[in-house]
């Protein structure tokens, strides 16, 4: 976190237009219904204002006021604690830390994977089949309750949501055994945050008949 001297008055997201991080962030905005600017970045181009904020030159970065923040998980945290309706986190320590744990192993295991896969090559397709077994792996935490690991939407689902969405473009397949997961992702899908939470690139991914 650094203090920018350019204070401004309205909550600004650098972001770029297919990453998940990113997606996460602007997913945790749209469920709260909170207006903000959305400055698509290049990442191998970054505009010279991301940079003065930034010492990373990172997406997503939020600017509020005279504060900027950067680490997806401090910029949602963040989020949820300064427009707190709706709650995004549960109110006891355990569940709390359940689901921070969870984040983490997404962030580590499933994403490192999406990465893998979107460099392309020979190791692409390892990827896509480890990706898989990730997932199914964890059917029962999709069966259990309707949102992952909690009753409600959580900053969790903020996280899985963008990974679920992405899968067909991914070239990976779940199958019959995923419909669980291919049934999460269809609730979250057509609510109208999950809509504006998304960039142009992003709708792309799937073909229209499947997000109308």
């Amino acid at each position: 976190m650094i203090q920018n001297a350019r204070s401004r008055t309205v909550l600004t997201l650098y972001t770029t237009a297919d990453d998940i991080q990113c997606h996460r962030a602007r997913l945790v905005l749209a469920a709260k219904g909170v207006s903000y600017e959305r400055v698509l970045v290049d990442p191998a181009k970054p505009p010279e204002d991301l940079i003065d904020l930034n010492p990373y030159a990172s997406t997503p970065t939020l600017v509020d006021r005279d504060l900027t923040l950067f680490d997806t998980s401090v910029v949602c945290e963040y989020l949820d604690e300064r427009y707190p309706h709706p709650p995004l986190m549960p109110i006891d320590p355990l569940s709390r830390a359940r689901l921070r744990v969870a984040a983490v192993r997404i962030e580590r295991d499933w994403l490192t994977e999406v990465d893998a896969i979107r460099a392309g090559g020979r190791p692409a397709e390892a990827a896509r089949k480890r990706l898989r077994e990730q997932l199914l792996a964890t059917l029962p935490l999709f069966k259990a309750s309707k949102f992952f690991l909690n009753p409600e939407m959580s900053l969790v689902d903020c996280l899985v949501a963008p990974v679920i969405w992405r899968l067909p473009w991914l070239g990976v397949e779940l199958g019959r055994e995923g419909k669980p997961i291919i049934d999460y992702g269809e609730r979250l899908f057509h609510s109208q945050g999950f809509t504006r939470s998304m960039t142009e690139q992003e709708k792309a991914m799937r073909p229209l008949h499947e997000h109308e």
